[in-house]
């Protein structure tokens, strides 16, 4: 007997096989005809495939009547045409197993109008939604997507440490990891001693892989990390989480205009896939989320990225005539009300800024020969601003170490990243795109803790 996903059992081509369907019920509704209606649901689509179970079934009485939201079953039947509407398909039971009863009365998410708030307490079970499903499904298409587009671009995939030393943001907001008795520490004088920690000196989860994955971009031409990193930054806020996915490809020979050039593919390629893809899941999160992502999305495809020097941002939001929460002047950051004017008011297309002020930059982007900027981007994208961030990197040993020194870093702690521009310097360039923003960009998602399984948070690891 063959086994279908309920995916596969709502298709066309299923009817007429006997085939076992297992999943968990949505609902049951029972006729007065003397059968029941079940609703099943597996995860592989968003919809449900609608299961015929008829009174002279031998557990009918006993099991089937009895089921609830949550309940999970076997079920062994024929797939036939669907004299319904909205389905081409339903299965006629033969049989039903019952692996797990759900008792409606306690079963957390069979309430409609549960709020999304609501669901994070329970994130165990809010797969079991129809959004939450939809974004599994959409963030898994966007991970093959992502490997995808590199490695048919001749990029190898490498997988640098979690556990590291070096901050590669300069900001000092990392985890630390040891393993010394935190009661009674190790004491130099009035400081810990580190030297008798497992490491023997501090070491902390990663914020970036990108320091590692220029190591390899400088002896393989083309690599790309994508992995979890992870930011101590006490943010309780809608765009924050504490882990979270990275994807940071490092190119060597590139320079920031071969960067910005793949950034745009990058994006383009990831969205194309979801739409074909997941067309089941981005017409539910366009009728339930996000009236306007559809139209945005296809609208992001048909546009060519627009590349404006910050400078130029500068002079536009200036002359705006807009009042913004935070006034914009000449090397201060834009924040994402400035990023979403430009890219949905002013221009209403993707834009790509560079050449930003030297003074709000990581140390290791390259300096222009202006002296005030360097050579960074940031891809802006409609609905969310800030997409993608990278820069072409700084390739000259000098200048490399006069910009650790002003940001506050000690060169010798990064002798062996210094060392790539001592033994056969190269230009290269890389970027780095987050998952989680990237699924809210897709699903028009308001809360980054929706996106990711178990979001890590200030105050919140309970799962």
């Amino acid at each position: 007997m063959q086994r279908l996903s309920v995916a596969q059992a709502r298709k066309e081509e299923s009817i007429g096989k006997e085939a076992l369907i297992q999943g968990w019920v949505r609902t049951r509704r029972d006729s007065k005809g003397g059968f029941s209606f079940l609703e099943i649901n597996d995860g592989s689509c968003l919809n449900n495939v609608q299961v015929i179970a008829d009174q002279n079934l031998s557990n009918y009485e006993s099991d089937i009547k009895k089921l609830g939201t949550g309940a999970c079953v076997g079920v062994v039947g024929t797939v036939e045409k669907s004299p319904a509407k909205g389905q081409a398909t339903e299965v006629r039971a033969q049989s039903i197993t019952v692996y797990g009863v759900s008792d409606p009365e306690t079963y957390p998410i069979q309430k409609k109008g549960a709020t999304f708030e609501f669901l994070r307490t329970i994130a165990h079970l809010r797969p079991r939604t129809n959004t939450f499903g939809a974004i599994a499904r959409v963030r898994n298409c966007v991970c093959k997507s992502i490997h995808d587009f590199f490695q048919e671009q001749g990029f190898l995939y490498i997988h640098p440490p979690i556990i590291t030393a070096s901050d590669c943001e300069g900001a000092g907001q990392m985890f630390k990891v040891t393993t010394l008795d935190l009661e009674k520490p190790p004491r130099q004088g009035p400081s810990i001693d580190f030297t008798k920690d497992f490491f023997g000196r501090p070491a902390f989860l990663t914020v970036s892989g990108q320091l590692e994955a220029e190591t390899l971009a400088c002896a393989m031409g083309k690599v790309y990390t994508f992995g979890p990193t992870f930011r101590a930054e006490n943010s309780n806020t809608a765009r924050h989480l504490a882990e979270f996915w990275m994807v940071e490809p490092e190119m060597a020979f590139y320079d920031l205009e071969d960067n910005m050039t793949l950034a745009e593919a990058f994006i383009k390629r990831i969205i194309t896939d979801a739409l074909t893809r997941c067309e089941e899941d981005m017409k539910f999160f366009t009728e339930r989320i996000d009236k306007e992502i559809l139209s945005r999305l296809e609208g992001i495809l048909k546009s060519e990225f627009l590349r404006l020097s910050y400078t130029e941002a500068v002079d536009v939001l200036q002359k705006s005539g807009q009042t913004f929460e935070f006034p914009v002047s000449w090397g201060a950051d834009l924040q994402s009300e400035h990023e979403r004017f430009l890219t949905e008011v002013h221009f209403k297309k993707p834009v790509i800024l560079f050449n930003y002020p030297r003074t709000i930059k990581p140390f290791y982007m390259r300096v222009n020969d202006d002296g005030k900027t360097v050579r960074a981007m940031d891809v802006l994208v409609p609905g969310v601003g800030e997409i993608i961030g990278g820069s072409q990197r700084e390739e000259r040993l000098e200048v490399l170490e006069e910009r650790m020194k002003e940001t506050g870093l000690d060169p010798k702690g990064y002798w062996w990243y210094l060392d790539l521009r001592r033994y056969g310097t190269v230009p290269h360039s890389g970027f780095g795109l987050g998952l989680e923003r990237t699924i809210l960009f897709l699903t028009g998602m308001a809360n980054i803790r929706d996106v990711i399984p178990f979001p890590r948070t200030p105050g919140s690891a309970e799962f």
